[in-house]
């Protein structure tokens, strides 16, 4: 209780009053008139009445003690076992802290953030939000429900923002054990075909069994090498780029018995293929109108390494001019087409015929050559449907289509057949949606018989005119036609003869973003971009199998002719497989080195050092045999100052709210009417004697 003053006058006037009623009363007493002491008082209870006393009782509640319970759910918390124990460690949990009514639990579960490709698991971020709207004196201490691998824990120097204990209930089992596998030191380019160094580890976390692990490596879902390696240890590796563009490097190490998760036994490495230089062969049977054309798009690269020679006269034509001035350069048939074959990436036969220049046998090689992985152009004319044609020849083994012997003269727009809408050589050619195209005619094209293969543009009367197929391990290209050039010089307009020619020659170089069947996926931050490119028809749903072995499937959608995509955003972090029918694919979404797949065993030596600050306790939830159980709860008055090694302390606060203040004014009511009668009735009294 406490007194208080709420005057009826100010205290101005009241002192004035009560200075003169002083002096008054002092002078009365010194001169000893009669009743002055019975006056006195009753000038004393006139000012304590006009003064108004009040005496105030306050009207106030305990509040609770806040404890924060910060669930893990983080993805290394995401074992089917761990699982499991959280629940069951939160049910128990839930069940203690109900017991005391005068503490309010707050149960918020920590998650890696969305915004990050690099995620962790900061459950100190989390408790900070989680209480930013509480006085510090009425936290009374945080639980953690965790695997112990917290990567936020304030170091010794750094605050809190209250002084209460922090505790730690840890899942998961002591001396758990957990092999994985990272890439440590690779380059991100590398020249195709040239060897590649890159540096790999497998790491023990945990009790090792020791001896050495088996990694499989593939390069573009293919196996390549099956390698022993020591963990902890680094283990070089060497391979070979095998095409330009995107190529996936990935090493799996076998998953051993009683290991924490398999999610991270795998990893991969991008590496882009460069082509140092192209090297193509060109050779034109005769001087023609279309000849610059291919000429000029080639030197044009400077990429390309062209070999170019034109048989500028047939052998049965005989003009008496001697033989070592027939050419400038003598034409090295054995050296090109035996001896150094294998060094082109690209042969291009630009309307050639066999006219004795290259032996039969030749042609053979060259089949060879293809059928062993090279890549081989026919640019045809007239000469291709005549005696003389290289289809009559052992080259007719790898090429997609026999020629009739006739030739088709006629005009008309080259136009994309119904599999070259979505064939991505042809696919969206500039001038290709109109009908008829948005481009020059054409005149002629060689008569075949039905092709194998792709038959992606037609000419007249929906002829073949160009035709892709493969051959072994290599692929073969019949343009039927000479006349691309009349595109190049604009006739009519033109057409799209420069993109045509080289997503022709791409594709026979095997280029990855120009494969008709192919299954690639991308990360952008945690959204997953997967892209199916076929000829064929709807190729169905793509499965999505997580870090965490979930799978699921996702609606393949077309964009374009031959092209289908899906975008999903992931809950989780690593690495992904994405398969469609037998196509398949590996992508990792978020940072390959994130702090969360570092390492997946349970640990409470991360979060021991601030609960033994903080005089908390740090326990882990399952004993030996698997059960789970959480300590009991001690609630306390006044600071911490020692742990409790078999309970969680509980600072209790001592804090209230005030719901209201009852006031009794002193001089109000009977009480203090009856006081200034008395007063006053002594006074008359007096006088009256």
């Amino acid at each position: 209780m406490t007194v208080e003053f709420s005057p009826f006058l100010p205290w101005t006037v009241l002192a004035i009053m009560a200075v003169a009623a002083a002096v008054i009363s002092a002078y009365a007493i010194w001169r000893g008139v009669r009743g002055a002491w019975v006056r006195s008082l009753a000038a004393l209870a006139l000012l304590a009445a006009l003064v108004n006393p009040l005496l105030l009782q306050e009207d106030r509640d305990q509040l609770s003690t806040i404890v924060p319970v910060v669930v893990d759910r983080s993805q290394s918390q995401q074992t089917p076992e761990r699982i499991k124990m959280t629940d069951e460690a939160l049910a128990a949990l839930k069940d203690r802290l109900s017991r005391f009514p005068n503490i309010e639990a707050r149960y918020v579960d920590s998650t890696e953030p969305e915004d990050t490709d690099a995620p962790s698991t900061r459950l100190f971020s989390t408790l900070s939000t989680a209480v930013a709207d509480v006085p510090p004196a009425r936290i009374g201490g945080a639980i953690f429900l965790t695997d112990g691998e917290v990567h936020d824990v304030p170091a010794a120097n750094q605050s809190l923002g209250f002084d209460a204990p922090i505790h730690g209930l840890i899942t998961g089992k002591a001396n758990e054990f957990d092999r994985r596998i990272e890439v440590i030191r690779a380059p991100r380019f590398g020249i195709v075909g040239e060897e590649q160094q890159l540096v790999m580890r497998v790491i023990d976390d945990g009790p090792s069994p020791g001896g050495t692990a088996t990694v499989t490596a593939k390069l573009n879902g293919n196996e390549i090498a099956t390698l022993q390696a020591t963990p902890g240890q680094d283990t070089p590796f060497s391979f070979k780029v095998p095409r330009g563009g995107n190529n996936v490097l990935e090493f799996s190490v076998a998953e051993l018995p009683g290991e924490v998760t398999a999610a991270n036994n795998r990893a991969v490495h991008l590496i882009e293929g460069i082509r140092e230089n192209l090297r193509v062969l060109l050779v034109s049977g005769e001087p023609h109108s279309g000849e610059r054309a291919w000429r000029n798009l080639l030197k044009s690269d400077a990429s390309v390494d062209l070999v170019h020679f034109t048989i500028l006269r047939p052998p049965e034509k005989q003009d008496g001019t001697p033989i070592n001035e027939l050419s400038l350069i003598a034409f090295p048939t054995r050296e090109l087409f035996v001896d150094k074959i294998n060094d082109f990436d690209l042969i291009i036969f630009d309307r050639y015929q066999h006219r004795g220049v290259l032996p039969i046998l030749y042609y053979d090689y060259i089949a060879q050559y293809v059928q062993n992985g090279g890549a081989l152009l026919i640019a045809a004319g007239p000469e291709h449907a005549g005696q003389d044609s290289i289809a009559l020849t052992p080259l007719s083994t790898v090429l997609p289509a026999a020629p009739t012997g006739q030739m088709i003269e006629k005009a008309f727009y080259p136009r994309l057949s119904e599999e070259g809408r979505k064939h991505p050589v042809t696919r969206g050619l500039d001038g290709s949606g109109d009908e008829p195209p948005h481009w020059g005619r054409w005149f002629r094209s060689v008569d075949v018989e039905q092709p194998q293969g792709q038959t992606v543009m037609v000419g007249a009367d929906n002829h073949p005119l160009l035709v892709l197929n493969r051959a072994g391990q290599g692929r073969v290209a019949m343009l039927l036609s000479d006349q691309g050039w009349l595109w190049a010089r604009g006739f009519e307009g033109g057409g799209p003869h420069v993109s045509l020619y080289r997503r022709i020659a791409h594709w026979l170089m095997k280029e990855p973003a120009l494969e008709e069947e192919a299954l690639t996926a991308r990360a952008a931050g945690r959204t997953l971009e997967i892209t199916r490119q076929t000829i064929g028809g709807d190729p169905g749903n793509a499965t999505i199998r997580s870090p965490s072995g979930k799978t699921e499937t996702v609606q393949l959608s077309p964009s374009e002719p031959g092209l289908y995509r899906a975008e999903k955003r992931m809950d989780e972090i690593g690495l992904f497989e994405i398969t469609n029918g037998d196509l398949s694919t590996l992508v990792h979404v978020g940072a390959v080195d994130a702090p969360e797949f570092k390492a997946m065993i349970s640990t409470p030596d991360a979060m021991k050092p601030v609960a033994d600050r903080t005089k908390g306790l740090v326990t882990r939830v399952a004993d030996a045999r698997g059960s789970v159980t959480v300590p009991p709860i001690l609630p306390v008055r006044g600071p911490v100052r020692i742990a409790d090694d078999d309970r969680m302390t509980i600072r209790m606060t001592d804090e209230t709210v005030l719901k209201g203040i009852n006031t009794l004014p002193l001089f109000a009511g009977f009480a203090g009417v009856s006081v200034l009668l008395f007063a006053f009735a002594a006074m008359w009294w007096r006088e009256g004697r």
